[in-house]
């Protein structure tokens, strides 16, 4: 009988509070996959999470460990997870935000995806953005699933397949994968060098990502196992909140350790540095962008209002024919 390949799943964590955290570990062992170790991972919590913990490593110590910083420090999200892949028996890892939850399929159904696609270093699929974990029936209204728009708008582009490198990274400057909906090879991991401990928080999941994403083949599926709970204490919500430092401060900041990572790697891919320098530019330069910007924007309402005043003068001339 051939055995089934042991999955690491990790779930880093500060201050996660009790009902997200456990509801987070409870969906790990309502896993319909079996062969499975679970990894929590302390950033240097000061909140009931650590105690929970503990006690979950205690209880199923055959399954279940607690990793923490030395001196129980706060490291940042990147360093968190490096820990966790450091310590990780499995040959396959999985991330899980502590916040969130899993589908009970998850594991089976992503590891026999990586299992017959054995040059795949990582399967992802879309997210549920749940609202409805509060219960009220008005928040039921607001639950979707984030399919990328942007593979339904592409015809040459198709979910449940392999995309090569780098078209992958190209659609990611333009979208987000979450780190919790995918399944990566830990070889894969190792190879790009983890996660960017540099990275705290927020844009982390885009460079590990990027990392994977211009190296590998990558599997992207319709079917979605991940549910991201939307709460206004999440990091991203925050950072939602405070739009101008979220994208004026942080986004550049990302694109040039990009820049630099292509050219330290000897990337040759065209499109891509194109991509990034288009976009770095207008950070580099904001007057000069905002004055484009301002005149793309002076251009079309021109092109707008002459286009209504062709149709308006083929109107009359079509009424006085009639006449």
């Amino acid at each position: 009988m051939i055995s089934k390949p042991l999955i690491s799943c990790i779930i880093i964590f500060f201050n996660a509070g009790e009902q997200f955290f456990i509801e987070a570990i409870e969906s790990v062992f309502a896993q319909t996959y079996e062969t499975w170790e679970l990894l929590l991972v302390d950033d240097g919590s000061s909140d009931i999470s650590t105690k929970i913990a503990i006690e979950y490593a205690k209880k199923y110590p055959e399954r279940v460990r607690y990793l923490e910083h030395e001196g129980h420090q706060n490291c940042g999200m990147s360093a968190t997870r490096n820990l966790g892949v450091n310590h990780a028996k499995g040959e396959y890892i999985a991330f899980l935000d502590a916040d969130d939850i899993w589908l009970s399929n998850i594991l089976e159904e992503q590891t026999a995806i990586l299992d017959s696609h054995p040059d795949t270093a990582m399967v992802y699929g879309p997210i549920q953005w749940w609202y409805s974990w509060t219960g009220n029936i008005e928040d039921t209204k607001s639950d979707f699933v984030d399919t990328p728009q942007i593979f339904l708008q592409n015809p040459g582009l198709y979910l449940d397949t392999i995309v090569q490198p780098p078209i992958l990274f190209l659609l990611l400057l333009q979208m987000k994968i979450s780190i919790s909906g995918m399944l990566v090879r830990r070889q894969a991991i190792e190879k790009v060098g983890g996660f960017e401990d540099t990275f705290r928080g927020l844009y982390e999941d885009q460079v590990f990502c990027s990392k994977i994403c211009l190296q590998f083949p990558v599997f992207v599926a319709s079917q979605y196992w991940y549910k991201y709970r939307q709460h206004p204490k999440s990091c991203c919500a925050i950072a939602q909140k405070t739009k101008k430092e979220y994208w004026h401060l942080q986004r550049p900041v990302f694109l040039n350790w990009l820049e630099q990572y292509l050219s330290e790697k000897g990337f040759k891919y065209t499109e891509v540095w194109e991509e990034v320098q288009k976009e770095l530019w207008s950070y580099r330069h904001p007057t000069l962008s905002s004055l484009l910007n301002c005149n793309q924007y002076i251009m079309s309402r021109i092109k707008q209002k002459l286009k209504r005043i062709t149709l308006q003068k083929l109107l009359i001339k079509a009424e006085n024919l009639r006449v």
